[in-house]
C-alpha cells in the first residue's frame, strides 16, 4: 500500500529502522488514529471505576466477559463472520479498528490470549510482533487489565526507534526473527497481519518458540484465500504481495511444529471459505483472513 520506505538511524540500536511506509499524509494518519485510541483507552481505564460505584453489574477489566465468537484457530468466512466479532466487540466496549474486518483476528487473538495464556490473574506477559501503535490487540489487552507490571505488554516493529510508552504498554524496535528476549519469558505472543509482508517465516517461529514458556501461546493471522489470485509483480511495504494458499498453511503449520509449537484447534475446518469478504483496494484483491493458534509444547 505504500512506495519503498526510507531508512532513518535506530538511536536505540545503531542500527536502521525503516521509517514508516505511506508518506506524510498516511504517516499523519496513522499518528492521528493512534493518539485518538491511547487516549480513549486512558479515559476508560480512569472512569470505569467511577461507573462501576455506580453500576454494581458493571465489571472490572479482570471480569469483562472473555470474547467467543472468533475460535482460535479459524478462516474469515463471510462478512457475517467479522460483524459478528465488530458486534462482540462493541458489547465489550472496545475500541474498534477502523478497517473492520481486522477486528476479527483481533478478537480471535485476544481471546486466545486471556483463556489459553492466562491464569485469570491478568498478569500474562504479550508481546506484539511487528506492531502498530494504533492496532487493537494491546490496548484491547490493557482494558482486560493486562499490563499492570512494566514491560509485560511490548510492541515491537522494524519501524520503530526510541520507545514510546502508551498507557502502561511499550512500543519499540525490534527483529520478529530475533527479539533480543531471555528464553521462556514470554506467555503469549500475537502477530497480525505481519507475515506476509517479507517476514522470514520459520526464523519467526523459531524465535517465538525460543522466548515462549511451556505452555505459552502464539497468535498469528495473515492473508489467505483457498485458491489464491495471481499476485505477480504487485509489491506492499517494499516486499511482493503474499496472499497464502492451503498449502502455505500446511507448511507453516508443519514447520510450527518442528520447533515446538503445536496448533490449538482443527487446521482442516480453517481452510476453506464461503467468500472473501476482505478487499486490499490499492491492489484490487479480494481474499480473506486466517487465525492459527499455537501452544508452545
Amino acid at each position: 500500500m505504500t512506495e519503498q520506505p526510507e531508512v532513518q538511524p535506530t538511536p536505540a540500536t545503531g542500527g536502521q529502522v525503516a521509517a514508516p511506509p505511506g508518506g506524510r499524509l498516511l504517516a499523519a494518519a496513522k499518528r492521528g488514529a493512534e493518539l485518538a485510541l491511547w487516549a480513549r483507552v486512558g479515559l476508560q481505564r480512569r472512569v470505569e471505576p467511577g461507573l462501576r460505584r455506580v453500576v454494581r453489574s458493571w465489571p472490572s477489566p479482570v471480569h469483562r466477559p472473555v470474547p467467543t465468537s472468533v475460535a482460535p484457530t479459524a478462516v474469515l468466512s463471510s462478512p457475517a463472520d467479522w460483524q459478528r466479532a465488530v458486534a462482540e466487540a462493541r458489547t465489550l466496549r472496545l475500541p474498534l479498528h477502523h478497517d473492520r474486518p481486522k477486528n476479527w483476528d483481533a478478537l480471535g487473538a485476544v481471546a486466545a490470549v486471556l483463556s489459553l495464556a492466562d491464569d485469570g490473574s491478568r498478569t500474562a506477559r504479550v508481546m506484539d510482533a511487528g506492531s502498530a501503535r494504533y492496532s487493537s490487540v494491546l490496548p484491547w489487552l490493557r482494558l482486560f487489565g493486562l499490563g499492570s507490571a512494566p514491560e509485560s505488554l511490548v510492541g515491537i516493529n522494524l519501524e520503530f526507534g526510541e520507545p514510546v510508552h502508551r498507557d502502561g504498554v511499550t512500543f519499540r524496535y525490534g527483529d520478529v526473527t530475533a527479539t533480543g528476549l531471555a528464553a521462556g519469558s514470554l506467555d503469549a505472543i500475537t502477530c497480525m497481519s505481519v507475515i506476509e509482508h517479507g517476514v522470514p517465516v520459520e526464523g519467526f517461529l523459531a524465535e517465538s518458540a525460543r522466548v515462549l514458556r511451556p505452555g505459552g501461546v502464539l497468535c498469528v493471522s495473515t492473508d489467505y484465500d483457498q485458491a489464491p489470485p495471481d499476485t505477480t509483480g504487485l509489491e506492499a511495504y517494499g516486499t511482493p504481495v503474499r496472499i497464502f494458499g492451503p498449502d502455505d498453511i500446511r507448511e507453516l503449520v508443519a514447520t510450527a511444529d518442528r520447533h515446538g509449537l503445536e496448533l490449538v484447534g482443527d487446521l482442516a475446518g480453517a481452510l476453506s471459505h464461503a467468500e472473501r469478504p476482505v478487499h486490499w483496494k490499492r491492489v484490487g484483491l479480494d481474499y480473506t483472513f486466517i487465525l492459527l493458534t499455537f501452544r508452545r509444547r
